[in-house]
């Protein structure tokens, strides 16, 4: 498990396939802040409703200044199937090889019902305009987290 990242780290770069299976680099939003939200799976009630939340606020963020990248261990035809189900308006990358999730920290032991195991760590990273992590925030709640983050950017 990597270590997580804190406010100040330089945001670690990325290359990684959307659901078309174009690659998409976080330096391609150089000059722009960069919401970028790990996720454990795509077409499961609570990544739906989160992917679902930053797509309705999608307008709002984006008018404030972000962008929004959401990455997952899935397939890219997974990602489609997922954006086409929901009309998802965010981007979503295909991180199946877990190098990114593990880069940023949201990849690691997780305990469930007095179980343990490795997983994705629902996580949210607000990155700045010259590729600085911003807010480094792990364990985010699925339900009600973009309204928080809003809330907290003071958009």
């Amino acid at each position: 498990m990597s270590e997580r990242l804190q406010p100040g780290d330089q945001a670690p770069a990325f290359t990684l396939p959307d659901a078309d299976g174009n690659e998409v680099s976080l330096s391609d939003h150089q000059g722009r802040k960069v919401i970028v939200y790990f996720y454990p799976a795509a077409l499961t009630p609570g990544c739906t409703k989160q992917a679902c939340d930053f797509t309705d606020n999608l307008d709002l963020l984006a008018g404030a200044g972000y962008d929004v990248i959401g990455i997952s261990p899935d397939q890219p035809e997974k990602l489609a199937r997922f954006r086409e189900t929901e009309s998802l308006k965010v981007t979503l990358l295909a991180d199946p090889d877990k190098k990114v999730l593990d880069a940023y920290g949201a990849f690691g032991e997780k305990k469930n019902y007095g179980r343990t195991y490795m997983g994705v760590i629902r996580s949210t990273i607000v990155v700045d305009e010259q590729g600085k992590v911003e807010r480094a925030l792990y364990n985010v709640r699925a339900t009600g987290h973009v309204a928080k983050i809003i809330k907290d950017l003071g958009i």
